[in-house]
């Protein structure tokens, strides 16, 4: 299983909370490229990440990210 699987709601939560890509990337800590590229699937966070990311939407980390079957 390569990281190709791995998919996200960043995109759709971002557009929910009525936030700019680089506000949240400014609330995570990264530039807003990399936001860009995790929410076009390009690019699979760190664990690190991924928490900061569920604590940022308040959701569990498996309800931003999940592995597409």
């Amino acid at each position: 299983m390569g990281t190709d699987n791995i998919q996200n709601k960043v995109h759709d939560l971002r557009i929910q909370m009525q936030i700019t890509q680089q506000h949240l990337a400014d609330a995570l800590g990264v530039t807003r490229q990399t936001v860009i590229a995790i929410e076009k699937g390009n690019y699979v966070p760190s664990v690190s990440l991924a928490l900061k990311a569920g604590k940022f939407f308040n959701k569990p980390v498996e309800k931003i990210f999940y592995v597409k079957h």
